[in-house]
């Protein structure tokens, strides 16, 4: 199988320098750091051919020995100050090369995830881009930074140093020395395509695993194994190919240095008798070899393998990632928070009710349907309760109004739009679920409780940490700017986190899929309470009959049949609701209605012909 593809490997590098110079930018107080122990560091290529010059012409030349001890000893001191330098510069480089490499994955993880989510087959070779790839770049980017730092100081202090020694060499040393990195230059494009060859079999062979691995007993079963063993061989071989061309194309970097390395030396030799013969003296001479040496001949064979490895790899790596995985658009800004959002009228825009119309969902084609032809109704600015024994539909009642599940039957409808067929953004914009397992990631924890709205102040997010009950905590954590461990929170810590998140929000819209269940009863109020009196419409999933008893309407799923209302009404509707009472609520339950109503109120909205009805008046606070 032939892995070669006709982009352009190099494609072009120019796209890829400003993400590259990217993290040294963000950076400027590091970059300078790292100059000036870069400065350091080329101490030794500076001012080595000087002082052997000077050990030579005022030490051993003029019957001196110690003198010119002297000097290499000084010479000496210079590599024990470039290589300070060296030590201070490495850990500077590492805070740029890890941050680069974070970023990178959050990238790969994004467009992996942005792909899921826009419906596309999930790609197994994935995997190999976030572990395989990611690491490539970030060794060979690390590798790069110290190879293309080192040349250029040492290069430069060693031309800088030959000015001052012996101008009359540079005729001598450069014009090789840029022919060697002209080929070098030529035949990186060769390379890159190799490098890139590899790179595209690693992802086909880690694809072709992958799913050989997830179908083993389809496979088995169908005794498909010769077919696909065949299969993964030829993908194997090609990745065998792929990796010989590369290797072949390795050895030409041997050419290249002996042109920009090996060549000056060899014309500085060859040139020494006339370089004498016109006043240079002997330790001239002898400074000007070990600046081609000790100085050039290094920095050259550096960057040729480095380039030719790491830089190969950085380029070709960096750019598959990319063309696989693209920054998926930035999203649309934020509406302004619910407290500061002005009133529109009804015929500016659509009222957020959440309508369900013959809405009928089950676990699997031949499951047994957990909601049947629900009708309901929820009003902008309604307050909605949802009880009912555990399994009968509650969290999936939730995912349905928030569009992380989408119905078998019927229409769901939120601000007159089908909350399934929103973009991740705008489904944000319109709703916000809290679950009972709150999500918080590592990070700073002014992150976490901006996440659903970047644009928040200190002031709006002191006042929904306030508003929810949270201060306490986020004054243990160390206030705002503090950093957050998920590992480290309870899982009502975490709740209260994810709470305040929510209320500020900018959604009209709030589904607590029992949210609130880690909290103790008096935070739960708090809570609750907290979401009533903002802005909006509130869904709650009850953990405990308080919140039904705070809510201005309650919702009871039992079976094919919901009713809804206010608490009175179904206390004197609902068996189920008048049992529920009895069993979570110390006080006593209501006394039942008289005989002939014990269950549904024969008035109520009940099932007509397989159809669940539970529309709740429109009504506010």
């Amino acid at each position: 199988m032939n892995v070669r593809t006709p982009r352009d490997p190099l494609l072009p590098l120019f796209p890829l320098f400003p993400l590259l110079v990217a993290p040294l930018r963000a950076r400027p107080g590091l970059l300078l750091r790292l100059i000036l122990w870069s400065l350091v560091e080329a101490v030794p290529a500076l001012l080595a051919g000087h002082l052997v010059a000077r050990a030579v012409d005022h030490g051993f030349a003029a019957g001196h020995p110690l003198r010119g001890l002297g000097w290499l000893a000084l010479m000496g001191l210079g590599v024990f100050a470039g290589a300070w330098g060296t030590r201070q510069a490495y850990p500077l480089l590492a805070r740029v090369v890890e941050p680069f490499r974070d970023d990178l994955v959050r990238r790969v993880a994004a467009g992996a995830l942005h792909q899921a989510v826009a419906g596309h087959p999930v790609d197994a070779s994935g995997v190999s881009r976030l572990t395989l790839q990611v690491e490539m770049v970030r060794e060979a980017y690390a590798g790069v930074l110290m190879v293309v730092r080192g040349f250029l100081l040492t290069v430069g202090g060693a031309l800088l140093g030959m000015v001052f020694l012996a101008p009359s060499v540079l005729p001598l040393v450069l014009p090789p020395l840029l022919a060697g990195l002209g080929l070098f230059l030529a035949l990186l494009r060769r390379m890159a395509g190799a490098q890139r060859d590899v790179i595209v079999a690693d992802e086909r062979v880690a694809e072709a695993a992958g799913a050989a691995c997830a179908a083993a007993r389809d496979i088995t079963a169908c005794g498909a194994e010769d077919g696909v063993r065949a299969r993964l061989a030829e993908r194997i071989d090609a990745q065998a190919a792929a990796a010989r061309r590369l290797a072949v194309l390795m050895p030409a970097r041997v050419l290249c240095l002996a042109v920009a390395g090996w060549l000056p030396l060899l014309l500085l030799l060859v040139a020494a008798p006339g370089l004498r013969s016109g006043g240079l003296t002997t330790g001239a001479v002898l400074g000007a070899a070990t600046y081609v040496m000790g100085g050039l001949q290094p920095a050259v064979r550096s960057l040729i393998q480095g380039l030719g490895g790491s830089g190969l790899r950085l380029a070709v790596a960096l750019r598959r990632i990319l063309e696989v995985h693209p920054l998926p658009a930035p999203p649309p800004a934020p509406p302004p928070a619910p407290s500061t959002r002005p009133r529109a009228s009804a015929s500016a825009r659509p009222a957020h009710d959440v309508v369900l119309t013959a809405v009928t969902f089950a676990y699997g084609a031949h499951a047994a349907p957990v909601l049947r032809d629900l009708d309901l109704t929820v009003p902008e600015g309604a307050h909605l309760a949802v009880v009912g024994p555990s399994g009968i539909g509650k969290s999936t009642l939730a995912g349905l109004i928030c569009g992380t599940l989408r119905p078998d039957r019927g229409r769901i409808l939120v601000a007159g739009r089908p909350p399934a067929a929103l973009s991740p953004a705008d489904r944000s914009a319109v709703r916000v679920l809290v679950p009972q397992e709150a999500y918080v990631f590592s990070g700073g924890l002014m992150e976490n409780l901006c996440l659903l709205r970047p644009d928040a102040g200190e002031d709006e997010v002191t006042a929904a940490v306030a508003a929810v009950g949270a201060a306490p905590l986020v004054t243990r954590l160390g206030g705002l700017g503090a950093q957050v461990d998920p590992a480290a929170l309870s899982s009502g810590e975490r709740q209260q986190i994810a709470l305040a998140r929510a209320y500020l929000s900018p959604a009209p819209l709030v589904v607590l899929d029992e949210a609130t269940c880690h909290l103790d009863p008096a935070a739960e109020a708090r809570a609750e309470e907290a979401f009533a009196r903002r802005p909006g419409s509130l869904v709650v999933i009850a953990h405990r009959i308080s919140s039904a008893l705070r809510a201005r309407h309650v919702l009871v799923l039992d079976g094919d049949r919901a009713v809804g209302g206010a608490h009175h009404e179904v206390l004197r509707r609902s068996l189920l609701y008048r049992d529920l009472v009895g069993h979570w609520s110390d006080e006593a339950p209501p006394e039942a209605p008289p005989d002939g109503a014990a269950g549904d109120d024969p008035g109520a909205p009940a099932a007509r012909g397989g159809t669940v009805r539970a529309t709740l008046p429109r009504s506010r606070s």
